[in-house]
């Protein structure tokens, strides 16, 4: 700093080395290795993370193959690692059944716990077997991990090939992305259900607040006490269609509630065969986690505060076929809209819980039949699949299985099926579906001409027995009630905030945080711009120095992983790199396989590639022969997968500006227009003349090919963009590549970066 005495000043107000820290970064904290002595980790962090858990469902061959690849033998930590069979169970072929065969030998020869088709969800096994554990990191190579934070435990997907690091190595890498804190205020009126607020936060924050963040949820204790475990379990399960990488609720008494209760239940009740889960659930162990409880620290700093106001609520229904896509069940049943099949299935929504809101519709409905269950309406077929083996055993114990299959209602195995788009029931062209699941994606549930609408078992119930979109009665509107209360903050008025002494320091030393930043940015900041733009990023051996080709624009927001590859795809594991590049865009745009050619570059919207973590998403790409894709910005599991499949990504949203203005924006017809009186004065000079026409610039194609041309500069950290032959020529600097992520993809991808390692580093256990 240049001037000694306002560094000695600013020095001064520096606070403590005791940084407060979020949840989210205490648990990155206790699972961080190689950390400097005396290290907060925080949010923007790159940490070498070593977790708790690490699950794999029906993708667990392809880890197999590539942990197998890379030189490994043996897991590194057997206690780490959880196989469970989940996804097509319903596929009774040849090839998928040896596929579990294989799985099965593989995970008893290494020892490491095992639970076979049948016995349910990856994602419940994980929560109701104990190995989602509060206060810990757990990830999964699913998107939906996310579900463990309703426990309490943070949960993240990874992809195939880090779930085969892992394996063997016990570590993976992860960037702590920024918090965001949302604060529930009021209390879930009767009616409304966990599911409701999460389809209510996907729609009514639709620009992409939380995309790539962590969620923190907090309340005041009334407010979190009306959201049960379950509740809790489907909102952070869908935060991955909010757009976030984590979902995180309190330790809190609810909490607790729960876990002595699954602690009671399983020292009374009897295993199952090769279960260890009082190992697991027992009060010794929660008499520890409670008396050493982790929670956010006061002064604890987050990247964006929202808060929703849980009384103002009523039930929703998301799509057809988004997530962004939000409304209240109210306006939704008043337009008659008719189905054809109704889902109870997933992660999401098939606990016992959600099984009995469902058989309630049919039972409180018998009460008008003369006691008889009424059957589910004509041309309506109803498939219900419980989440876990154990949800089922719960609620046939108690009658509600079996009031809903005397309603006529179709049963599935404990598994993904028609949520995944795989097995019976998937919905055909032109159909109307309404699910209980995650995801109402275009083609995700079959026909990509298909509508999908989301919603709870209640009212996902109640559709199946009136044939149409409906609910079953209970929620009643509060008088006065004049919508949805959210926003940013945390919902408390200024007039009605109460603030203790130390809250006020804390706030003082913010603020004074704050300044201090400013002031550096001030005094450094123009210094430190010169010294960036002089800075050249160093390029690896074997890592090319420019990139370029020509732009194919895909012109759309979210595109999702399930359009970018076809679900039905993702689990056959002998698909050539031909079908993959054909197939590859065809759930978004049939014709982009005949539109994009060997070495385009591809360009899309905002958050490509959200949705579920398959792999496939960027390797069809890499089939495709296209090297580079830009976009406005990129889903996070996106680019994890890029990068450890060798595909390179850059985000330049002015260049989305640009091809949108040019090729997708109405252009105003200015042309000058005479205004005379007509003989019959039809036309009065008194009235304003026509607005201009809006003319759209060229018809909107979902695949273009531009004609524009796009060199990435590696080492300046930049692209240069030609806009057709004669047209405007410009420059943007972009995210420099560091050296390490070069490195992986150089290498070929993070499975051959990892072989390397083992391979130099002779004589280490792995």
């Amino acid at each position: 700093m240049e001037d000694p005495s306002s560094a000695a000043i600013l020095s001064t107000l520096k606070t403590s080395s005791s940084v407060p820290q979020t949840l989210t970064e205490k648990i990155v904290q206790q699972h961080s290795v190689g950390l400097p002595k005396n290290k907060f980790v925080k949010s923007g962090d790159y940490v070498t993370l070593s977790p708790y858990r690490c699950m794999t469902h029906d993708n667990s061959w392809p880890v197999a193959t590539k942990f197998l690849s890379i030189g490994a033998s043996d897991i590194n930590d057997k206690n780490q690692v959880v196989m469970t069979l989940d996804h097509d169970v319903q596929n009774k072929s040849e090839m998928n059944l040896k596929k579990y065969r294989q799985i099965e030998e593989f995970a008893k020869k290494q020892g490491v716990a095992f639970y076979p088709a049948g016995r349910g969800i990856g994602h419940q096994i994980m929560v109701e077997e104990g190995y989602a554990w509060p206060g810990t990191l757990a990830v999964a190579s699913d998107s939906h991990s996310n579900m463990y934070g309703g426990v309490g435990c943070l949960g993240t997907p990874v992809v195939r090939t880090d779930a085969a690091s892992i394996w063997a190595t016990s570590k993976t890498w992860w960037q702590i992305p920024p918090i965001c804190k949302v604060t529930f205020t009021g209390t879930l009126p009767e009616g409304v259900t966990g599911k409701d607020v999460i389809v209510a936060l996907c729609g009514l924050f639709s620009k992409d607040e939380v995309l790539n963040h962590a969620i923190e949820f907090t309340g005041s204790e009334e407010s979190m006490k009306s959201l049960t475990v379950d509740d809790r379990l489907a909102i952070a399960n869908m935060t991955t269609e909010w757009g976030a990488l984590t979902g995180l609720f309190p330790i809190d008494e609810t909490l607790q509630r729960w876990l002595r209760y699954k602690a009671t239940e399983a020292a009374m009740c009897n295993e199952s065969p090769g279960s260890k889960i009082e190992s697991r659930f027992n009060h010794q162990r929660l008499d520890k986690l409670f008396a050493n409880q982790m929670s956010a620290d006061r002064g604890a700093k987050y990247s964006k505060y929202l808060y929703l106001n849980l009384t103002s609520l009523s039930p929703y229904v998301s799509g057809p076929n988004s997530v962004k896509v939000a409304t209240p069940l109210h306006d939704l049943a008043a337009q008659n809209i008719k189905i054809d099949k109704a889902y109870l299935v997933s992660c999401t929504n098939s606990r016992a819980s959600d099984l009995a809101a469902a058989a309630k519709v049919f039972k409180d409905a018998a009460g008008h039949n003369g006691g008889r269950v009424p059957k589910v309406a004509n041309g309506v077929d109803f498939y219900i699949a419980a989440a876990s083996s154990l949800e089922q055993a719960a609620a046939e114990a108690s009658g509600d299985w079996q009031t809903m299959l005397e309603a006529g209602a179709q049963p599935l195995p404990a598994g993904c099926g028609p949520c995944i788009g795989l097995g019976a029931g998937l919905l055909e062209p032109g159909e109307v579906g309404i699910s209980a699941s995650n995801r109402n994606f275009k083609g995700r549930m079959g026909s990509t001409e298909a509508k999908a609408y989301l919603a709870s078992p209640e009212v996902v119930a109640a559709s199946a027995l009136y044939g149409k979109i409906a609910g079953p009665g209970r929620y009643e509107q509060p008088q006065g009630w004049s919508g949805v209360v959210r926003g940013e903050g945390d919902g408390v008025k200024e007039e009605e905030r109460m603030i203790t002494r130390d809250e006020a320091f804390e706030k003082v030393i913010s603020q004074l945080d704050t300044m201090i930043q400013v002031g550096e940015q001030e005094i450094l900041g123009s210094e430190r711009a010169t010294e960036k733009d002089d800075q050249m990023t160093e390029v690896l051996p074997g890592f090319p120095e420019r990139v370029e080709g020509e732009i194919v624009f895909c012109d759309a927001d979210n595109i999702n992983t399930d359009g970018i590859y076809p679900g039905k795809y993702t689990y056959q594991d002998d698909v050539t790199k031909e079908k993959m590049a054909e197939v590859c865009m065809s759930n978004y745009d049939k014709a982009f396989a005949s539109t994009a050619r060997e070495g385009d570059i591809l360009v899309a919207g905002f958050n490509f590639g959200c949705g579920s973590s398959r792999e496939q998403a960027a390797t069809a790409i890499l089939a495709k022969k296209i090297p580079l894709v830009i976009a406005g910005s990129f889903g996070n599991i996106f680019s994890r997968n890029s990068i450890n499949n060798a595909l390179m990504g850059v985000e330049v949203p002015r260049l989305v500006q640009r091809l949108r203005e040019t090729f997708s924006s109405p252009k105003l017809d200015v042309s000058h227009q005479d205004i005379t009186e007509s003989d019959r004065n039809s036309q009065s000079l008194d009235s304003p003349p026509p607005a201009p026409q809006a003319i759209p610039a060229q018809e909107k194609l979902l695949t273009r090919r531009t004609g524009w041309k796009l060199v990435w500069d590696v080492r300046r950290s930049k692209v240069d963009v030609q806009e057709g032959h004669n047209g405007v020529k410009w420059s943007q600097k972009v995210g420099e590549l560091p050296p390490n992520v070069q490195e992986i993809i150089a290498r070929g991808g993070l499975e051959q970066w990892v072989k390397k390692q083992i391979e130099s580093s002779t004589g280490e256990n792995y």
